[in-house]
């Protein structure tokens, strides 16, 4: 509900001159309470109406009625508006039980389509903590769009092309053993891998080793090709355990190997358009005007590029998708890449680019610095969750030894905790990886979250007549009119999430909304057999049912015990 817009509906009825929107943006929300729920100031209406704007308010306040508000009253220039918090909360309960988790839905989109270009790890490389961010906020943006109804189309564009197949190749051949491979994929692959550079430091050799054997990949040489795809389905077996146990799925896995012969018919586009320029043996397409280095098109060696692939996936998934926008979940570095893309995108005259966007976010840092697979500097994502979950099934058993499924309630606590660690975070900020913070289960954690909605699940367990009908009477008391107040936001903080891209507007809702219900709880005797009883338990309901809703739209479970 809301009632701001109600307000804003009567004011329009009286004042034809402002808009129902005008009127919102000018709202306030008083400071203190004494001086209203809601306020709204005059002193645009003085020239128009030619009265002082204490008069207006005045002449307003008498003309205003609705149940909804307990009184309307002028003070100086300004109306406030007094809820009647009684018939407010009665009403927020009752719309949010009967919608159960479409409580929050906004269609800001009508079905539009929305391919989100995340995750994207580098296969025969492991999944590391790097991969964490965009895997994890792209799943989340996933949800938010659906929220808002859009039709998210999750494209986990893989790197599964590039010089560093060459070099793989190269080590695998000269030292790789395939039994090992085969015993365990990603590790030996790793090693391989970072075997190669610290070899390449004594034996120069290697390198021009590696580019022949990618040239030959290239040229589709049967037996690079093989070894190819050998590494790539191996590295996407276990890629998807991780998925799995995250729970995120995709709708497509085309990679940079997709688009090998859809770049050319993109190269002759440019030079058709007369965009191409050659720069010291390089082709270009120049953005002076614009500021902007020129974008990369073509190498000295005639070889193609990440924008020039990055082009041709953008031109595919318009005409595949005919998207209402195109979001891009890659690192804040990137950020350059993107505009240079959207601007080669309109320099072809194709104006859906405006539609495309970029997320960006921080990166994860350990000691401070980014972390390197070259260098062979990673910290394994999967190894994280294993711990995380043994962690969980430690503390469950110290504290609720006879819970039923432990080991499934470890798995939700303990993924729950890594993910709403990342979502909690603007995007943009940086983030230490500290797995003693991720794996902590008090504070603003996602165990924390968790926990808040077991407690609730277990009062409505307890409540002798757990029959949701509600009654006439609401509750007005301050402290279930704050948690009211949080769940009347829901939908608020779901559009400004949407609009934003952003995650943790949602993360950090759902710790405020927690803390009011855990210091509710601790406060006020929710069991207690009186006339209250069947509201106070409405509360409860409609808070784990906002809880849940809010967790799944960060790709947290909800279990109902802990």
């Amino acid at each position: 509900m809301n009632y701001q817009l109600l307000a804003a509906e009567q004011i329009e009825a009286h004042i034809s001159s402002l808009s129902k929107e005008e009127i919102l943006s000018l709202m306030e929300i008083p400071k203190l309470s004494e001086h209203g729920d809601m306020a709204f100031p005059c002193f645009r209406l003085a020239k128009e109406l030619r009265k002082s704007p204490a008069a207006i308010a005045e002449d307003l306040a008498g003309n205003l009625h609705h149940e909804l508000f307990q009184t309307i009253v002028a003070a100086g220039p300004y109306v406030n508006f007094f809820l009647n918090k009684c018939v407010v909360s009665h009403a927020i309960l009752t719309q949010i039980l009967e919608e159960k988790d479409q409580y929050g839905n906004v269609n800001l989109g009508a079905g539009g389509k929305v391919p989100i270009d995340m995750s994207s790890p580098n296969i025969a490389k492991p999944f590391s903590m790097g991969h964490l961010r965009s895997t994890v906020i792209g799943n989340s943006i996933a949800n938010i769009l659906t929220k808002c109804g859009y039709t998210p189309v999750k494209i986990n564009h893989l790197g599964d092309w590039g010089t560093q197949f060459g070099k793989l190749i190269t080590a695998y051949k000269a030292w790789g053993d395939e039994e090992k491979v085969k015993a365990n994929p990603i590790a030996e692959l790793l090693k391989l891998y970072v075997d190669f550079h610290e070899r390449a430091d004594t034996d120069p050799d290697l390198i021009p080793q590696g580019r022949e054997w990618f040239k030959k990949l290239e040229n589709g040489n049967e037996e690079a090709l093989h070894l190819w795809k050998w590494f790539r389905e191996e590295s996407l077996s276990e890629f998807n355990k991780i998925y799995q146990l995250l729970g995120v799925s995709f709708d497509s896995f085309l990679g940079e190997a997709f688009y090998n012969d859809r770049m050319e018919p993109v190269v002759d586009l440019l030079e058709e358009k007369g965009l191409l320029v050659e720069d010291e043996g390089a082709m270009v397409v120049k953005l002076d005007e614009e500021g902007l280095p020129p974008s990369l098109i073509k190498k000295s060696d005639g070889a193609t590029l990440y924008v020039t692939r990055d082009l041709a996936a953008a031109m595919y998934r318009n005409t595949t998708y005919d998207f209402s926008k195109a979001v891009y979940v890659v690192g804040n570095e990137q950020s350059l890449h993107f505009k240079q893309l959207k601007l080669v995108l309109k320099k072809l005259g194709f104006d859906w680019a405006d539609q495309m966007v970029h997320v960006p976010f921080g990166m994860i840092l350990k000691d401070g610095k980014k972390m390197s697979t070259r260098k062979g500097k990673v910290v394994l994502l999967e190894k994280v969750l294993q711990e995380s979950i043994q962690l969980a099934e430690k503390n469950i058993l110290a504290k609720n030894p006879e819970l039923n499924n432990k080991e499934e309630v470890a798995r939700q606590v303990g993924v729950g905790a890594v993910i709403f660690h990342d979502l909690r975070n603007d995007r943009m900020n940086n983030i230490e990886f500290s797995l003693e913070d991720m794996l902590k289960f008090e504070g603003e954690t996602g165990p924390y979250l968790q926990y808040t909605h077991a407690r609730a699940c277990s009062i409505l367990r307890k409540a002798e007549n757990p029959e949701w009908e509600t009654q006439d009477a609401g509750l007005g008391d301050p402290m279930s009119w704050e948690i009211v107040k949080q769940l009347a936001d829901f939908p608020k903080y779901i559009e400004r999430a949407c609009l934003k891209l952003e995650p943790s507007i949602i993360s950090k809702y759902l710790i405020d909304l927690a803390q009011a219900f855990n210091s509710y709880y601790g406060n006020v005797r929710i069991l207690e057999q009186d006339s209250s009883l069947k509201e106070r338990l409405n509360l409860v309901c409609a808070s784990a049912l906002v809880l849940k809703e809010g967790m799944k739209l960060l790709g947290l479970e909800a279990p109902m015990e802990m």
